[in-house]
């Protein structure tokens, strides 16, 4: 009777195993050829379409705008005008006195006028945007570096999942064998019911667990699209060459000297400093020249020039000096300074935060790197440990449990070792973005 019992578990399990084995070999659907891309081409698409580099490099497009601005205040200013009218009253001839009828009237004009002295104003205005320059240039070169290190993470977390992906197609194939060998076993007698029931468990989970893979492939591969700009999952292209540990024993004085974080701040606290001289430019008398040329008539002007018409022009020279204005300059030149110390401020600790960040990523890069040695030790001796447990089990020297327990120890230390290679990955562009080089 047991024996029966035994023979027709047996079939259940046979039969749950050939439509398992059937489900997988359905055809799949036919999809559409998917965008394959290798990490330098991510890199030059998110360059261009990430809207944060489209903002840096108008920023810099804005500040030599400025620049151009603060250069063409010592330039003259020069407008003309010109203008021509007809009235329904009658007028005068003005070489006599003789009532003429309505008719048109030309006017033309030209205006210039510089700034002799303004109090240094310009100067400072000049020195405040050739730093403004410097401060956009060194964003732009912060935010390269923050968007390569956001499409390298994209990328990397796109590949680090493409391979648990195979891990844990690995995992159910070895599920699927220790299955059919419990099976085998039952039917032979050398196995309990126990040890199929709890091998087709750990088919389900293998099964599980490759569902999750595939689902969370789905997800860094569109978020890897959306990075560069494209409207659909992109798979990433593995690099074969692990890039060694960089020398980093005189990374750290150049950093704190030239990051792209430290130069920007540094260059913010030069201009408020530059615009601080600007609100004291208030104190000094200002000395305007101007010159004014206009012509006026009624017969039609000879253009562009008007030149049959009497000319009148008038050169001025003019003094302005505020000598009181209700404390407003003290006002601006308080709320300057103060603005100028917390530029200061944050300059410094601008360098402060580069030396701490560096500390850190340089401890995780080293880190990562040893972890890469260490995961892929256990990677080897976890897959012998598998192979001597799985003959153990086949001879009836171990137990089902013995070598469930050797699976998942050969599972874990592969996703491990993936985790670690992609750490170190990782830890090496958040370097490279911190101090703005390669390394």
């Amino acid at each position: 009777m047991r024996a029966e019992r035994r023979g027709m578990f047996a079939g259940i399990v046979s039969a749950l195993v050939s439509t398992g084995v059937a489900a997988q070999q359905k055809p799949a659907p036919v999809q559409p050829a998917q965008l394959q891309v290798s990490l330098s081409e991510a890199v030059r698409r998110a360059l261009e379409v990430q809207p944060a580099m489209v903002q840096a490099r108008g920023d810099v497009r804005n500040a030599g705008a400025g620049g151009l601005s603060a250069w063409g205040s010592f330039l003259p200013t020069v407008t003309t005008s010109a203008s021509a009218s007809r009235s329904n009253q009658s007028r005068f001839d003005p070489n006599s006195t003789q009532r003429l009828d309505p008719g048109y009237s030309y006017s033309g004009g030209l205006t210039a006028s510089l700034d002799l002295f303004d109090g240094f104003r310009r100067i400072a205005n000049l020195r405040a945007t050739s730093a403004d320059q410097d401060a956009a240039g060194a964003g732009l070169v912060g935010q390269r570096y923050q968007t390569t290190l956001a499409t390298q993470q994209a990328f990397f977390t796109a590949l680090a999942n493409e391979e648990l992906v195979r891990v844990a197609e690995a995992q159910l194939e070895r599920a699927k064998q220790e299955r059919e060998i419990a099976v085998n076993k039952f039917q032979a007698g050398a196995a309990t019911r126990s040890d199929t029931l709890t091998a087709t468990v750990d088919v389900g989970t293998a099964r599980l667990a490759l569902l999750q893979a595939n689902a969370n492939l789905a997800t860094a591969q569109a978020n890897l699209g959306r990075q560069i700009g494209v409207d659909q999952p992109v798979r990433a292209l593995p690099d074969t060459v692990l890039p060694g540990l960089p020398d980093t024993t005189s990374l750290r004085g150049p950093a704190l000297r030239a990051a792209p974080l430290v130069e920007q701040a540094e260059a913010a606290a030069r201009a408020t400093g530059a615009r601080t001289w600007t609100a004291r430019s208030q104190y000094w008398p200002s000395l305007t020249l101007s010159y004014n040329n206009s012509r006026t008539g009624t017969d039609a002007p000879n253009l562009p020039l008007f030149g049959n018409y009497r000319e009148t022009f008038a050169w001025r020279f003019g003094l302005s000096w505020t000598l009181f204005n209700g404390f407003t300059r003290e006002q601006s030149q308080v709320s300057a300074n103060v603005t100028h110390d917390v530029a200061v401020a944050r300059a410094g600790d601008a360098r402060r935060q580069v030396n701490a960040q560096l500390t850190q990523q340089l401890a995780a890069l080293f880190t990562a790197y040893t972890q890469i040695e260490i995961s892929g030790a256990n990677v080897a001796a976890a897959a012998e440990a598998l192979r001597v447990t799985q003959e153990r089990y086949r001879l009836g020297a171990g137990t089902l449990l013995d070598l469930l327990t050797a699976q998942a120890n050969i599972t874990q230390a592969q996703v491990n070792h993936v985790q670690a290679r992609y750490n170190y990955l990782i830890a090496r562009a958040q370097v490279e973005a911190l101090v703005g080089h390669a390394l």
